[in-house]
């Protein structure tokens, strides 16, 4: 029985992976910064939190890795432990570097001294290529980050291929694109829109307020892409690979569908920070966007090229757009449905 170690193991990508490396047969461990049982329902949605063996451990802690790699000896490590709020990272820069760039250093010296055997993963993202100098973006486009999230995720990426050079490691980076799905955090745009509108449906919220609508990003279902992790660590030989749809949508265009789901028609009036999205049949204010949630440096345009893990992992994503949108805002209608 393959043992797996899985950080950041609470968050949307951690549940569904340790749902797929269990129905494999694995063994899986999740690492956890001790937060609490209130942060387990993605386990327990799944039906898997009886079965993911939880280990205390914290990216900030070199000791303590140690200690859980020498006493967990797993066969693969899948880092998916970030401070993730792209947001946060322009309040918080410094711990943001000490989790998301440090803490894989800490994590990749712990394996190479104690199990040095352990095959590695390491969650890039599609941030680190930030103003974007081609479109579409592969493994070789070369990086321009606009958020101190983004610098400390090419900091972990390039240590990663120092480590897999340097030492041999089996050392492995998802350069993933946005990938989302009814798990996803309530602090992430793509969540924050169908979690509204389920409320705005329902009578529990007045309206939707956002950030940069015209932001475009690629969007995928997070399930396939989990599946792609799996299999960048499954191959002969360790490499870097981007996951993404080679599709573009804009933020409004997932608010137009989320609100179409429920059954409101949006019609804008303004532009840009004076924009307002107004439901077509009460000329009701339903959507306004806010200065304060623009980023201080935006990334405008994201789109992957995925032909080389189409080619190398036999991976594509199958999920569209529409469907992922759907899929979301019917499970929050669900949510709330329950809670009138």
């Amino acid at each position: 029985m393959k043992k797996a170690l899985i950080t950041g193991i609470r968050g949307q990508d951690g549940a569904y992976l340790a749902k797929l490396l269990l129905d494999m047969g694995y063994e899986v461990y999740g690492a956890d910064r001790r937060s609490g049982d209130s942060g387990n329902w993605r386990l327990k949605e799944l039906g898997i939190d009886k079965y993911v063996k939880i280990e205390y451990m914290d990216l900030l802690e070199l000791t303590n890795i140690r200690h859980v790699i020498a006493k967990v000896k797993p066969d693969e490590v899948y880092n998916l432990a970030a401070q993730s709020f792209v947001g946060v990272s322009f309040e918080q820069p410094i711990l943001t570097a000490d989790i998301d760039a440090m803490g894989v250093l800490r994590l990749l010296e712990a394996i190479r001294d104690i199990k040095p055997d352990t095959k590695f993963y390491q969650a890039s993202t599609s941030e680190m290529f930030g103003k974007a100098r081609e479109v579409p973006q592969n493994e070789n486009t070369p990086f321009h980050p606009r958020s101190p999230y983004a610098t400390a995720k090419v900091f972990a990426h390039y240590t990663t291929q120092n480590y897999r050079e340097a030492y041999n490691m089996y050392a492995c980076s998802g350069i993933l694109f946005n990938h989302e799905s009814e798990l996803r955090g309530l602090e992430f745009v793509t969540r924050k829109i169908t979690d509204a509108v389920a409320k705005i449906k329902y009578g529990i919220q007045d309206r939707l307020v956002l950030g940069n609508l015209d932001s475009k990003r690629d969007w995928g279902y997070a399930p396939e892409y989990v599946y792609g992790m799996y299999l960048m660590l499954q191959q002969e030989k360790p490499d870097n690979y981007v996951l993404a749809t080679n599709e573009t949508h804009s933020v409004r265009e997932f608010v137009e569908k989320a609100f179409l789901v429920a059954g409101f028609e949006i019609e804008w009036i303004g532009e840009n920070e004076n924009a307002k999205g107004l439901d077509k049949k009460t000329g009701k204010v339903l959507i306004e966007v806010l200065k304060e949630f623009y980023r201080p440096a935006e990334v405008d345009l994201l789109i992957g090229d995925y032909t080389k893990a189409k080619q190398k992992l036999g991976w594509e994503p199958k999920t569209k757009f529409d469907e992922i949108v759907e899929i979301m805002t019917l499970k929050d209608l669900e949510r709330q449905s329950k809670n009138i």
